[in-house]
């Protein structure tokens, strides 16, 4: 069915606007009237208000989601809901947002809830979010999710920030020195060799190697990037496949200092997670179901839907993730703790705070590692080709002046 935006005056002379569904421009007014609006203007909507009909530019960035729940936190305490939505919804700079926000504005209207009105947007609120209002809406405690939420998103913010922030300038060096020693090997010494030729003389072992090396970067150079493109290609396409994707994930979650840094990212995710639905009053297994379907690791996926198969089988918290054996030995011990003291969900809280400050250590301690290894390597690598043009001119020296 085709959707209208439109914008209309209510019975306090307020002005309200959203999407609605409608055969025709003039059912949409007829539709309206019947809900005591007056409509202002009507236009056929760009977008539908269906997931399946939904612009991707309509999708909210980790920064809109955080900030539009930061609003609608602060607002639900002062104001009912629709009236929030309709606020921050009109105060919204971006386009995206603006659309988003009124569509669910006027699915509330209609008598939806918040969360299925969410869920019509497409994919601007993730499941999880969604999941998390459902919860809190049944239970009477929409406003604290919504601050709790808000939280968690700007935390998260916080840390990826963080992270991009801390890879800028080691990604930055190190395509700078890729730059100079390709600069270097495909210019410099290309020029250096056509004199060293004309001398006729043997050049020393060193420079044969750096020679060399030129040559083959100069043969091989647009063959190696045309392959590296296949093989970037031919790789995504395996990772689509469930097999190989799992046997990929189980090596990543392997390696010394990545497999960490994804299993300590995993796990303070869902102990965030958890303990907002914990100190909540909501349901604990509805938060684990949703992070499930969340997690990209497909072995991590699997350990946390083993969680749900156990804890559903009567078991305990603690003891499902024992079982899963890719939690770190902190959560299960604070997991264990909150739940033999009866406070699991300010447990699960800290806990998800010491492993973020672990992997905020781990990132700033590695970047302010990685900068002066760059360095030093780029140094090494430009030394030995100065030795190399330089060794023959010093042997001819030595020779001239002997």
């Amino acid at each position: 069915m085709p959707a209208f935006d439109y914008a209309a005056l209510d019975t306090r002379g307020q002005t309200r606007s959203g999407v609605i569904d409608a055969p025709s421009a003039r059912d949409a007014r007829e539709r309206l009237a019947r809900r005591g609006l007056v409509p202002v203007g009507i236009e056929a909507a760009t977008t539908g208000a269906h997931a399946g009909r939904r612009s991707l530019l309509d999708r909210f960035t980790a920064k809109d989601l955080a900030l539009v729940t930061r609003q609608l936190s602060t607002l639900t305490a002062a104001m009912t809901l629709e009236e929030a939505l309709q606020t921050v919804g009109s105060q919204a700079d971006k386009r995206a947002v603006r659309r988003v926000l009124m569509a669910t504005h006027a699915r509330v209207l209609e008598g939806f809830r918040l969360s299925d009105a969410m869920a019509r947007q497409g994919a601007a609120f993730p499941p999880l979010y969604r999941a998390m209002v459902a919860a809190g809406e049944g239970s009477g405690a929409l406003p604290d999710i919504l601050e709790r939420l808000a939280d968690l998103l700007e935390r998260e913010q916080q840390v990826r920030g963080k992270l991009i922030t801390a890879l800028v300038y080691p990604a930055a060096l190190a395509l700078t020195a890729v730059a100079v020693v390709v600069a270097l090997m495909a210019f410099v010494v290309p020029k250096v060799v056509e004199q060293f030729d004309s001398m006729g003389r043997e050049l020393p072992l060193l420079t044969r190697v750096v020679i060399g090396i030129s040559d083959l970067m100069a043969a091989t150079g647009l063959p190696v990037l045309v392959l590296a493109a296949v093989g970037a290609v031919a790789f995504s396409r395996l990772l689509r496949r469930p097999a190989f994707r799992h046997r990929f994930d189980a090596t990543v979650l392997q390696l010394p200092l990545l497999g960490r840094l994804v299993r300590d990212v995993h796990a303070a995710r869902m102990a965030r997670t958890l303990s907002i639905m914990v100190g909540s009053g909501l349901p604990m297994m509805e938060g684990l179901v949703i992070t499930a379907r969340t997690v990209h690791n497909r072995v991590l996926r699997e350990a946390t839907d083993r969680m749900v198969a156990s804890i559903r089988e009567g078991g305990s918290l603690s003891g499902a993730m024992r079982r899963a054996a890719v939690f770190p030995p902190t959560l299960l011990y604070m997991t264990t703790s909150g739940e033999n003291s009866g406070r699991l969900g300010q447990m699960l809280e800290r806990a998800a705070d010491y492993l973020e400050r672990e992997f905020n250590t781990f990132t700033s301690v590695a970047m302010s590692l990685l900068e002066p290894l760059i360095i030093v390597v780029l140094g090494g690598v430009v030394a030995v080709i100065v030795l190399a043009i330089l060794l023959p001119i010093l042997q001819f020296n030595s020779l001239v002046l002997g």
